[in-house]
């Protein structure tokens, strides 16, 4: 064997019983595993490859083999590209993907010569709902398209190698590295930015890649891994692409629907004991012709391993200094810092939206579960819940770049479907903004552009940017109110409703899905949009408008409630298990209903949380576990807010921590125990538990407002909160001993204090209690304990 062959294998050896000592001896114990890596990795410099420093840490992924289904594969992306790795049947197995691969045929019937939604409630009072259903649900189903489509795979022999017996994610570097007992090692990384990656073998002599296009020609795809999947490829009606080879460079180009194509490109070269190489995903929406990218993939393997490395380091290092947390929690720690590195593989500025599987769109013959699409009755939005604390404003705002980049598709739509004026969105589109159907009481929802507008609004409250307000949130959000106003009908009384309206996914695509009177669901996003316009104007001084949007707000109905709390609709309480929380809306996400405002309140929102614990999980999905953490976040309640997480995290995720909807260690968590991937779940976790450790939805910043008793030692790192202030805290003992702020834009403070001594600062003294107030200069920094 090699000596770096060896050294290779003693750093996996070392690595896993790292992490076995944090297990048994807390975090001391992984420290001196950790430390004996990196010596171990310094003692690799002199040994073969050039020497590339990765950071081993607790949050690690680690295996003792590499994984023999797609979805349990290591994931590595960038928001463009993605890749998993894995193994399938004796081949080293890269899966790769791009964001924007889409076949984006028009769906059938989503083109009307006139306003469809009053014609839905027409069908609706005449119980002819059938008719509805055939033309706006039915093709959904029926048809491949429009749907994300698979790009295809990197395939390497090693069955000579034997099993691999150690496979690491480093969180930390977004770097997947392998060992073999032979010595044999494979490192891989996707780029920080552009439509690449690259891997590297150590160990070997000579290797060379296969491309493995997706099987569009060939029918007889069968996926067996209880994913959801979607129709076979060859419904699709695509050619099969060419695969070319010349020298060590391989190409494989694949036609598409109308005129789209793609292009996969793989590049290696001979290092002093092993290859290294360079594979790209290409294709004619991107901005490259597909026609270069051969020439581009060589450029680029030019800059070789460790000097493309060194920018990818540094991109994640800048990722992971924007925020920590330190948990007793070894669990709940690890998830969390898996669900940011998956957000940081999945979300640029630059890029669409993450979507159900963001760019690890399935690798089994079939196209992806729900089509890969945009959701917008959930999905996308719990995918972005966690950026906002957790100070990843430049990666979240790719969310609402996306959608303002699509405004002009979703104003036709909402003239040609609605017949009014304003904005509202599909609540499932395409790459492009275009409706693709479906059960049109969710994805023809009239309330899809204001859950869309909650993100515009937090953007702007947690980066304090004034431009952002005034050239987007404001005027997102004045246009949905327009269209809500418009599409308003008033009773006797002068009280405003929307002519029928619906609450995701109750009574699933049935006509009781919809509703003649207002749900929780759609006054909530009603009443979030016309308190929002108003304040927004305020801001602006746009005194008039502001004061249009309170008259027009203040004419909507209340919220319908009982003694089991809030209910769907009137006459619909919550008495059946279901996934979906729809009917507490104002409660969370939207802060309009919240503890703090008095004991009526709270009793109401109590009530609705203990009528969803006796009710029961039966058919909750994983994204169900995470959202009612944050509610329980929320209501205070640290210990029922960290047993939910868990739930999620230890019964909800694949070995790689996707989150697979179904409960997968079948212990009667859920009656769901499929395995679709989907990422809201992962996110709404991150997003819980950063709740749990600091909020200030009510405009009061609450630091460690829901830890569970037996949390002693806690801390976090420059959280973020709204009116844009980093806060960084820490607990020891069970008491909070340090606590600073730092605002990014200058503004005020309010602190609650729940410590057990005062704060002093600025000049006041504030007592337990009660709320500490300062105005702060942009970039002043304010030590409060």
């Amino acid at each position: 064997m090699k000596i770096s062959g060896y050294i290779h294998g003693l750093i996996a050896v070392c690595s896993k019983y790292g992490d076995m000592y944090k297990n048994a001896s807390g975090k001391m114990g992984q420290l001196a595993g950790s430390t004996l890596v990196l010596s171990l990795l310094v003692l690799l410099s002199g040994c073969g490859s050039s020497p590339v420093g990765y950071t081993p840490s607790p949050h690690d992924l680690v295996f003792d083999s590499l994984a023999g289904k797609w979805d349990e594969a290591v994931p590595l992306g960038n928001g463009q590209v993605g890749a998993l790795v894995w193994q399938k049947g004796d081949r080293l197995r890269f899966s790769l993907d791009r964001v924007d691969l889409w076949d984006l045929r028009p769906t059938e019937g989503m083109t009307w010569d006139k306003p469809v939604y009053d014609w839905i409630c027409e069908q609706w009072q005449n119980n002819t709902y059938g008719t509805v259903q055939e033309l706006l649900d039915e093709p959904y189903g029926r048809l491949p398209a429009p749907s994300k489509i698979p790009a295809g795979a990197l395939e390497f022999h090693t069955a000579d190698w034997g099993a691999a017996d150690s496979v690491r994610l480093y969180v930390q570097n977004a770097v997947c590295k392998v060992w073999w007992p032979s010595g044999r090692t494979l490192e891989a990384f996707v780029q920080s930015d552009g439509p690449c990656g690259w891997f590297r073998f150590t160990g070997i002599d000579s290797l060379r890649p296969e491309i493995v296009a997706p099987a569009y020609a060939q029918a007889g795809a069968s996926a067996e891994d209880d994913a959801h999947s979607g129709q076979e490829l060859h419904t699709l009606g695509y050619p099969q692409g060419v695969v070319h080879m010349k020298g060590r460079t391989i190409t494989y180009v694949q036609p598409g629907w109308n005129g789209f194509q793609y292009a996969i490109a793989v590049t290696w070269k001979k290092t002093r004991g092993g290859i290294e190489g360079v594979w790209s995903v290409q294709s004619t929406y991107g901005g490259n012709s597909v026609k270069n990218i051969a020439s581009d993939v060589r450029e680029t393997l030019g800059e070789g391993y460790a000097d493309a490395y060194k920018v990818h380091r540094a991109w994640w290092q800048r990722f992971w200094d924007k925020s920590v947390v330190s948990l007793p929690d070894s669990v709940l720690e690890k998830q969390w810092y898996l669900e940011q590195y998956k957000f940081g593989s999945a979300a640029r500025a630059d890029m669409p939206p993450i979507t159900l599987q963001a760019v690890w769109t399935a690798d089994n013959g079939k196209l992806p579960p729900w089509k890969g699409d945009f959701h917008h009755d959930l999905n996308t939005q719990l995918s972005y819940w966690p950026a906002y604390g957790a100070n990843h404003l430049d990666e979240e705002i790719g969310f609402t770049n996306w959608l303002w980049s699509h405004r002009d598709a979703f104003r036709r739509y909402t003239e040609g479907f609605f017949g009014r004026g304003g904005l509202n969105v599909p609540g499932v589109t395409t790459l492009d903004g275009e409706p693709m159907g479906g059960w049109c009481q969710y994805s023809m929802s009239p309330t899809v552009s204001a859950w869309l507008g909650h993100h515009f609004y937090l953007h702007w409250r947690y980066s304090g940017d004034r431009t952002y307000l005034e050239e987007r949130a404001y005027p997102w959000i004045a246009g949905t109110a327009t269209f809500l106003e418009q599409l308003s009908v008033k009773d006797a009384q002068g009280r405003r409703r929307l002519p029928l309206g619906s609450s995701p996914e109750i009574n699933d695509n049935r006509r009781e899905a919809w509703f003649p009177t207002m749900t929780n669901y759609d006054l909530a996003l009603t009443r979030f949009t016309f308190d929002k316009a108003a304040e927004l104007a305020g801001a602006l001084g746009k005194s008039d408008e502001a004061a249009h949007w309170r008259q027009v707000g203040s004419e909507w109905g209340d919220y319908v409630y009982d003694e089991s709390g809030l209910n769907f609709a009137e006459g619909l309480p919550y008495t059946e298990s279901h996934r979906h929380f729809s009917h507490l809306m104002a409660f969370h996400p939207l802060g309009l209903l919240d503890p703090s405002q008095g004991d009526s309140v709270r009793r109401i929102l109590q009530n609705s949380m203990e009528t969803l614990e006796r009710i029961g999980p039966e058919w909750w999905c994983g994204y169900s576990y995470s959202w009612v953490g944050g509610m329980w976040a929320r209501m205070g309640d640290g210990e029922r807010a960290a047993a939910a997480l868990r739930d999620f995290a230890q019964c909800f995720c694949l070995k790689n921590s996707f989150h697979a909807n179904g409960d997968q260690s079948r212990s009667g968590k859920s009656n769901f125990t499929y395995r679709p991937f989907t990422l809201e779940g992962n996110m709404a976790f991150a997003s819980s538990l950063q709740e749990m450790l600091l909020q200030s939805h009510t405009g009061t910043v609450r630091i460690f407002p829901a830890i569970p008793p037996s949390w002693k030692d806690v801390s976090f790192r420059t959280l973020r909160t709204e009116g844009a202030f980093l806060v960084s805290a820490a607990m020891r003992d069970g008491k909070v001993s340090e606590v600073k702020v730092c605002s990014t834009v200058g503004g005020p403070l309010r602190v609650l204090n729940t410590f057990s001594r005062p704060i002093e600062a600025k000049g006041v003294v504030c007592p337990p209690g009660e709320v500490f107030e300062a105005n702060l200069t942009p970039g002043e920094e304010l030590t409060l304990l």
